[in-house]
């Protein structure tokens, strides 16, 4: 199927779903399921976006404002990662503990609101990398309908661009927890630290970036390409990292690149 058909059947999927609530974390792909739900069923669509420790204000700011502008209903939740030990304990399959927290909390609200499906943003790129959270939505029957209709990363930022979608090209967010190895605990300091530090380097012109949390040193994820603003801006990237905590601040000549707390496990094998 060409990009065409495959926004036709995304669309023949939605219709056929009636009532529904989206995950919606601001990223593109829950925007774009969300934008097109709403294109498809109207008013019974419901925007459902979690509130938790490990979730930064700015990406809540931006999902309000991003449903106030689809014209959407949008409820916030709260979830309490911190308390959920399993979590915290940071294993190889904290995604999925956070997953299941997650839907089992939209499933009761399913269930209040008696509405049938709940849908993900998961699209075909995310069938490569190691997702325990995808054990989780189907344990709670949630609908990844980007990969039901067969759409990829790259042609859903293109129809969401046709669409206006102002987030279309937004850079991949994951949760702060992980950039933190596994193994190592979940903390608020770690997750706190990481989130204002990457704010900072947000502030200082990157877009697409990660600071991987490794005890004393903060290792910098950007594109190769933005290797020489990092360094020119070395002293300032330092300075700010250290005043968060940090000892040592390295660059990692890999460059960015989505999971790479990840590489330990495949190595492990």
């Amino acid at each position: 199927m060409n990009i065409r058909e495959k926004n036709q059947k995304l669309g023949e999927i939605l219709r056929g779903m009636d009532q529904v609530i989206v995950a919606f974390s601001a990223g593109i792909d829950s925007t774009f399921v969300l934008a097109r739900a709403v294109e498809e069923l109207g008013e019974r669509v419901l925007a459902v976006t979690a509130a938790s420790e490990t979730f930064p204000e700015r990406e809540m700011q931006e999902a309000v404002a991003l449903a106030k502008q689809l014209g959407v209903k949008h409820e916030i939740i709260q979830i309490a990662e911190m308390e959920n030990p399993h979590f915290v304990a940071n294993n190889p399959d904290r995604c999925y503990h956070c997953k299941a927290g997650l839907y089992g909390s939209l499933t009761r609200l399913a269930k209040e609101r008696n509405i049938p499906w709940i849908l993900d943003g998961a699209n075909m790129d995310d069938l490569g990398d190691y997702r325990p959270g995808r054990k989780a939505a189907k344990e709670y029957e949630v609908r990844s309908v980007l990969q039901e209709a067969e759409i990829y990363k790259k042609e859903l930022r293109e129809l969401a661009r046709e669409m206006g979608l102002p987030n279309w090209d937004k850079p991949s967010f994951a949760c702060l927890s992980s950039r933190i190895p596994y193994g190592d605990p979940i903390t608020l300091e770690k997750v706190r630290q990481l989130d204002r530090g990457e704010q900072a380097l947000r502030e200082m012109g990157f877009r697409t970036l990660r600071i991987r949390h490794h005890d004393t040193i903060a290792r910098i994820e950007v594109p190769p390409g933005e290797f020489a603003k990092v360094l020119a801006l070395s002293e300032r990237i330092t300075a700010v990292l250290k005043a968060e905590g940090f000892t040592y601040v390295t660059l990692d000549l890999q460059g960015y690149r989505s999971g790479s707390m990840n590489e330990t496990l495949k190595t492990a094998k």
